[in-house]
């Protein structure tokens, strides 16, 4: 029976801002907004891209629109995630230790945080919380396996 065989490796670009604001809470917030707007830009471009490309046409209208996108994007995910470094941080500040703990608490903050800025009933900003929580934490356990 064939058999083939892939090898190689895969490499990412590493992206790493040196912002100096005085205070490792700002700094650590600033680059988290920065980061993962960026991911939400380019997801976006991304997305608008494979669009246009399949529709066949491009217009100064649909550049507009997808620049309106990208800035809509990558300015609510990084919130999101400037709100969670933050929250993550402050956690850590607080307790003295760094763990897996300090993402669940600052994951549920930032989703109960979130969720209510939206709008959102008692039930679902708990839900959100929870969420989030479970996301962070899972995040932060898949980092530390290595």
């Amino acid at each position: 029976m064939p058999m083939s065989v892939f090898s190689g490796f895969l490499y990412f670009p590493h992206m790493h801002f040196d912002i100096s604001l005085g205070n490792p809470f700002f700094k650590r917030t600033v680059e988290g907004f920065l980061k993962i707007g960026a991911v939400a830009a380019s997801k976006v471009a991304v997305e608008e891209t494979y669009d246009c490309l399949k529709k066949g046409q491009f217009s100064k209208a649909t550049l507009d629109n997808a620049l309106r996108k990208m800035c809509r994007e990558g300015a609510y995910w990084g919130t999101t995630a400037g709100v969670y470094v933050g929250m993550e941080y402050g956690m850590e500040s607080i307790r003295g230790t760094r763990d897996w703990k300090n993402a669940m608490l600052g994951g549920a903050m930032t989703g109960a945080l979130i969720s209510a800025a939206g709008g959102h009933g008692r039930d679902k900003v708990i839900a959100d919380a929870i969420t989030v929580a479970a996301i962070a934490t899972a995040a932060e356990l898949i980092n530390n396996l290595a």
